[in-house]
């Protein structure tokens, strides 16, 4: 026992000696064993920049480019995507509810009048879902994207019967793309409205498939 006291000791002293005591001031960089995020390539406001010929680190913004969530005096538009369609509006098609509940089905602002744009809905939720959803849930949408081989926790499998449209209606759906839910942030400012209406299309449509699968089985 007294080795182990002795040797705690010892690896105390050298930490101390190392990294000193907490809150004490050091003249030169300290040791780092994690650099973490501590040095970063990024300009800081009112610093000087070697980056540049002039080595002023506040800079204007690059000619052409618009600063997030800061829109110019009349302008609606984000990344040329009108701003409504992000949201803010009331209404089946803007939040997924119909009163005080969850709807279901595609909205008409849609506009599903023929099967082609049914197709080319199905098909943008493809596109939008491989890009928004997969890493977490999967390609297929059994939760089992990359990140689940990393320890990410809940990642929901859409084929499991709690996700069915009988059970988790499309408004719901919609909801939860919007605002997150549990370890899933919202994409409310990321996705277009009718993106998320695209992508719900889509994993019903991936809900489908496996159904018919398994039934034929």
């Amino acid at each position: 026992m007294r080795y182990f006291f002795l040797a705690y000791a010892i690896v105390a002293v050298l930490v101390v000696g190392m990294l000193g005591f907490r809150g004490q001031h050091f003249s030169k960089p300290p040791i780092q064993v994690f650099p973490d995020m501590d040095n970063q390539d990024k300009l800081k406001a009112q610093s000087p920049s070697h980056f540049f010929a002039d080595r002023q680190g506040s800079r204007q913004p690059v000619a052409g480019t618009q600063p997030l969530g800061f829109n110019e005096a009349g302008k609606k538009e984000i990344g040329g995507i009108p701003e409504y369609e992000f949201g803010g509006q009331t209404g089946y098609y803007y939040t997924g509810h119909v009163g005080d509940y969850f709807g279901t089905g595609m909205p008409d602002e849609l506009g599903l009048d023929s099967e082609a744009t049914a197709t080319q809905l199905i098909k943008r939720g493809k596109e939008r879902y491989g890009i928004y959803c997969s890493a977490c849930h999967g390609e297929t949408g059994n939760g089992l994207g990359i990140t689940s081989h990393y320890g990410v926790p809940g990642i929901a499998n859409l084929h499991l019967d709690p996700f069915n449209s009988a059970s988790y209606p499309d408004g719901r759906m919609f909801d939860v793309i919007t605002h997150g839910k549990g370890m899933m942030s919202g994409y409310g400012a990321n996705i277009p409205v009718r993106d998320r209406w695209a992508i719900i299309s889509y994993v019903r449509t991936l809900q489908a498939a496996k159904q018919a699968a398994t039934a034929a089985k």
